[in-house]
């Protein structure tokens, strides 16, 4: 079939399936892009001329609705994607962030970003960067530091091993992440004869990876040989759908559960194994049983240094690590016996032949979380601070009164910290933290994204002021498609959570706070007060204000009912987020310092780094 290097592109998009459980799902839903004189007479000439099932979506901002195609493929588990496409130059730039985030996270996202003319005939074009050491490097080369796989397509038949490599990629547990194509401009437009079997229908199996009779019996040897083994639940037991497996696998040993960030949600929160989060972010309950265990079995998890405590958080001296994952980089992590196999796979396959064992945790686990519920209790409690509401009483409300099958959105700031301590997930996929890159300004258009996938529940995000300040541009884009999310904007006039970093490593606030400049020189002046609910009213949304209880109790029921997009405008105290508990982060404090604080830090930090695990 003659067609252009672009009409290939999206006619093959569209053919692409994936099959999971015997489960067969279309993978490509439709196509994000922000239009410029790099793309649109390329692949938007293919999108417009039609013959094809992808939806176009209108992104506002590049970064923004990356971090929404994102959020759509994390919430199908994987299993679809929504392409984007932009122009060259600033607009390709825009979506190097969102491929980190995505990267990071494990998530697939394809990015096809216009570059500058293969030919070279019109050289210099508006938006090209030139490398005098280098002409074939173009912008589109930023990408390469941040993708699973970078290709350019140089000729109209490159096009096909860039797509099936890309395909592969992107349906691939273990090495899924951000892809990029970039197109030529001048290629995009170019045709050739693309023979059928290219363009016809193609199913990518997501089979589950068994794990080998070796690996299952070193697993079970080391399990035999502990006393009080802990789980940690990642994100691949999200992904996988074992939820239920590996329930099952710590209720017949009687094992407790630590949850990641990306793992949290799957096991009810009501379970008496669950400690709940573990790590930085995560409870008194989780981090005080971690450091009594002798065995780590890590499920599905990177570990990274938010879930070890910057692997200071296995206090037992005799603790091993035991690590199930599909992807082996992360499976050999701080030096575990690794299964690299799909989750519930193996914990199927370990319970097959672990028999007759129960680990020796007695009262530990109740007292623990018990006395982690009396915490949560006390922080949804906790009383307003100078006529504002404080955060942890602001999230206790929401957690109370919304339904049960919403979905929570979060990333960066002190909120992902209060939810993976302190809320109570009521059902599974409920609970969509991106904090493998804690990205600010993933907020927004991750709700969009999450929409998107579900566009039959209800989607709150948990967003602060720096954050929102930082990027909402989607938020135009959920008006645009019709898509109502709840935006749960935390106005704290500042960065509060890298504020209490800040001060917490002995250097007082600086650069953190949303003051005004005044004559000192300094950011030292008065909090400046900004009207959020007044932007969202600007966008079509509609929009509440909130400083007290009663205000925030109303506005969640009025909000059940409406049909736009809403925007809470709550205003919290000051430095009213839940502390850590009892968990160590690794920062670089300064070795010299005037200041007998950050000395003192400086020990601290010394002392700690002599606990905690070197690899």
């Amino acid at each position: 079939m003659r067609l252009t290097m672009a009409q290939a592109l999206v006619k093959f998009l569209d053919n692409q399936y994936v099959c999971f459980d015997g489960k067969e799902t279309k993978f490509v839903d439709g196509i994000f892009g922000i239009f410029g004189h790099g793309c649109v007479v390329g692949i938007g000439q293919a999108l417009e001329q039609g013959g094809h099932s992808l939806t176009y979506y209108q992104g506002h901002n590049e970064q923004g609705m990356a971090h929404a195609a994102i959020a759509f493929a994390k919430q199908n588990n994987r299993r679809k994607i929504i392409p984007c496409t932009s122009s060259i130059g600033p607009g390709a730039l825009n979506m190097v962030t969102a491929c980190g985030t995505a990267t990071a996270n494990r998530i697939p996202l394809l990015v096809l970003p216009g570059d500058t003319f293969a030919c070279r005939q019109p050289d210099p074009v508006l938006q090209q960067v030139e490398q005098p050491h280098s002409y074939s490097t173009t912008s589109n080369d930023a990408f390469r530091a941040v993708c699973k796989y970078w290709d350019r397509i140089e000729r109209p038949e490159q096009l096909m091993t860039a797509c099936i490599n890309a395909m592969r990629v992107l349906t691939d547990a273990a090495d899924t992440g951000a892809v990029c194509i970039a197109m030529p401009q001048d290629v995009e437009a170019e045709a050739f004869d693309y023979p059928d079997y290219f363009l016809q229908k193609r199913v990518w199996y997501m089979d589950r990876r068994v794990p080998s009779e070796r690996e299952i019996d070193a697993a079970v040897e080391m399990i035999n040989n502990s006393e009080k083994p802990m789980l940690i639940v990642g994100g691949g037991v999200t992904y996988s759908e074992s939820y239920k497996s590996v329930l099952a696998f710590a209720e017949k040993y009687n094992i407790p559960i630590g949850e990641t960030q990306a793992g949290k949600g799957q096991i009810p929160y009501s379970h008496p194994l669950n400690m709940g989060g573990c790590g930085v972010t995560g409870g008194a309950a989780a981090n005080a049983i971690a450091k009594k265990a002798d065995l780590v079995i890590a499920v599905g998890t990177r570990l990274t240094d938010f879930t070890t405590c910057s692997k200071w958080g296995f206090q037992n001296p005799d603790v091993k690590m035991l690590s199930i994952n599909v992807c082996a980089f992360d499976a050999f992590k701080m030096d575990s016996t690794a299964v690299i196999a799909d989750a519930g796979k193996s914990v199927e396959a370990i319970m097959a032949k672990l028999d007759g064992y129960k680990s020796k945790w007695t009262t530990e686990m109740a007292e623990a979380k018990e006395a982690f519920d009396a915490e949560i209790t006390r922080c949804y409690n906790a009383p307003a601070v100078n006529g504002v509401l404080s955060q942890t009483r602001a999230l206790g409300i929401i957690n109370e009164v919304i339904d049960s099958d919403s979905i929570v959105i979060g990333s960066s700031g002190s909120l992902p910290g209060c939810l993976q301590r302190i809320w109570k997930t009521k059902a599974p996929y409920t609970y969509h933290v991106e904090y493998g890159f804690s990205c600010m300004g993933y907020e927004i258009c991750g709700a969009l994204g999450a929409k998107l996938a579900c566009p039959e529940r209800e989607i709150y995000s948990m967003v602060g002021d720096g954050s929102f300040l930082m990027l909402h541009s989607e938020l135009y884009t959920a008006v645009q498609e019709n898509k109502k999310v709840n935006i749960m904007l935390f106005d704290n006039s500042g960065w509060g959570c890298i504020e209490n970093l800040q001060n917490g490593q002995g250097t007082d606030t600086f650069g953190t706070r949303f003051t005004r400049r005044t004559e000192s020189g300094l950011l030292d002046g008065e909090v400046i007060y900004t009207d959020y609910a007044k932007i969202a009213e600007g966008y079509g949304c509609k929009a509440y204000k909130v400083t007290t209880d009663a205000e925030l109790y109303e506005a969640l029921e009025d909000a059940k009912k409406q049909t736009v997009p809403t925007l809470f405008d709550i205003k919290v105290a000051h430095k009213s987020m839940t502390d850590g508990y009892d968990s160590w982060w690794r920062v670089g404090v300064a070795e010299v310092s005037e200041s007998e604080r950050v000395h003192e830090c400086y020990e601290e930090m010394k002392a700690n780094i002599e606990k905690a695990r070197l690899y």
